[in-house]
């Protein structure tokens, strides 16, 4: 969970445009979206999804579809952030939870993770065990690049500084809405 993908380079590029106290809705929206996709993998909806085929294709190409989308706002997302501009904002609460059901990445780990099942445990206590792992590590992810973003935030004051940081950002949502497909 702690290496790029969508969340990450999301919330490192809110962190630094918006700041770590306007993205936090953004956070909890991760921590709470991870969780329930994670919880939902442990109750079986990753068998359904594997086993149809159609399904798997669709949420795929969702997906790739919506972070190629923020990959291109984010490359046009032109000069350095202002703080009394109202341009742009960061993900709401309800955004970054839904954003979780398309997240490839999180399905991936979800997927994985639920293949490994607890000894002796049903499918409630497998979602929860698999929710509350998901929650509470992404949670000090979240933080930390989010902070990363926060930090960087004074080295890209400059127009131009901005931009390279934007557009790096962007190329890297893109490369993970193909690798959706890999």
């Amino acid at each position: 969970m702690f290496t790029p993908g969508p969340n990450v380079i999301l919330l490192t590029a809110s962190g630094a445009r918006f700041g770590f106290r306007p993205t936090m809705p953004h956070i909890l929206g991760v921590v709470v979206g991870v969780g329930i996709t994670a919880g939902l993998t442990g109750l079986g909806i990753g068998t359904l999804l594997i086993s149809r085929p159609g399904l798997e294709l669709g949420l795929k190409l969702a997906a790739s579809a919506w972070i190629l989308r923020m990959a291109w706002q984010l490359w046009r997302s032109g000069a350095a952030p202002d703080a009394q501009s109202h341009r742009g904002r960061p993900f709401t609460f309800l955004e970054a939870v839904l954003f979780q059901w398309i997240n490839p990445k999180i399905w991936a780990i979800a997927l994985a993770a639920a293949a490994i099942h607890g000894a002796d445990l049903g499918p409630v206590e497998e979602a929860r065990r698999l929710a509350l792992a998901f929650s509470g590590l992404n949670l000090f992810v979240c933080l930390f690049w989010t902070a990363a973003g926060a930090a960087l935030a004074y080295l890209l004051s400059r127009p131009g500084a901005w931009r390279i940081f934007a557009r790096f950002m962007a190329i890297g949502l893109a490369v993970s809405a193909l690798m959706v497909f890999l």
